[in-house]
Formats: C-alpha cells, structure tokens, sequence
C-alpha cells in the first residue's frame, strides 16, 4: 500500500493519526481550522497554529469507485470505494478515505452498492496511521 508523504506541515496529522487520534489544524489566533494543514491561516494570516482533537464522526460526502484501480496492490482489492467525509464539528473540513466493515479490514470489505452520501460514519485507523471509515 502507499505511505503518504509528510510535509512539516502535516506531520502532526500522521503523529495523532499513529496514536489513534483525529487532529486538525487551527489557527492559535482566530480559532479558525483548516485543513490540509498550512503555514498560515487564510483568514487572518497568523501563523500560529494549534492541533485540536476531533470527535472521529462524519457523514459521507461524496464517494467514488475508480475503475479500473491504477496500481497493482489495489486491483486486487477491487471493486472498492473511496469516501470524502465532511466532519461532524467542522462542516467545512473532508478527509478522504475508505468505508470499511471494521478496523483494519480490506478496502474490498464493503460492496460498492452499499456507500451512500449522507451516511455517519466515524474514523479508525489502520497499524500504519492511516485513516478509514466505518459505519457509525
């Protein structure tokens, strides 16, 4: 599977991530998150930045199911869905994902009939830190 790549930025994300914990970005000025994480906040361009502890809850978005799936270690797995997750407490915010049956399950573990906008969803995360979705 792919690692994702850590920028200074965002390396707080993977390190909250790899302990089992959702955290995003906000200004330590105006309280405004953000995310991706960024240097300096859009709205009134501090650069102090805080990490604030989210609920994990969400509701599906959007989702996708690509055909065909590009790189060998996700064909296998096909058909899977991938999720954009707007979050419960910061509306503004989406994370992608996928939709699991439980923590650590293959991509493939939900058929793709099953996903629908609107759903509740909450995080997990794999051993690796990476975030997934199962039903909330």
């Amino acid at each position: 599977m792919l690692s994702p790549v850590i920028d200074p930025e965002g390396a707080p994300f993977w390190r909250y991530a790899a302990q089992g914990e959702l955290r995003v970005q906000a200004c330590a000025d105006c309280g405004e998150l953000r995310f991706p994480p960024r240097p300096c906040c859009p709205h009134c361009q501090s650069f102090a930045a805080e990490w604030r502890r989210m609920s994990g809850l969400g509701r599906i978005w959007s989702y996708v199911v690509p055909h065909p799936p590009l790189l060998p270690d996700y064909a296998e797995q096909a058909p899977y869905n991938v999720i954009v997750v707007e979050l419960a407490e910061a509306p503004r915010i989406r994370l992608v994902g996928n939709l699991v049956a439980r923590p650590g399950a293959r991509l493939d573990s939900i058929a793709p009939e099953r996903v629908r906008i609107g759903a509740k969803v909450r995080v997990v995360f794999t051993g690796d830190g990476l975030p997934q979705w199962v039903c909330a």
